[in-house]
């Protein structure tokens, strides 16, 4: 793989990213607009799973310390 073919790859990748991260706010701002949910819906739901996502390495990581006694 040549680093010709890397930097495309990279190109594709943000492509992605960019049309996902556009349908994501796009099915949020609808929600909202719908009175489904709200903004603060989102954002506690993102601060829970942000704490999830923390205690998940910071309890892997004791895992892996008491694992290699």
């Amino acid at each position: 793989m040549t680093k010709l073919d890397i930097v495309g790859q990279i190109a594709d990748m943000k492509e992605i990213d960019y049309k996902n991260t556009l349908a994501i706010a796009s099915i949020i701002e609808l929600l909202i607009d719908k009175g489904i949910i709200s903004r603060n819906d989102i954002a506690l739901k993102a601060m829970q799973l942000e704490n999830i996502t923390l205690d998940e390495v910071h309890n892997n990581r004791i895992a892996s310390i008491g694992g290699n006694k």
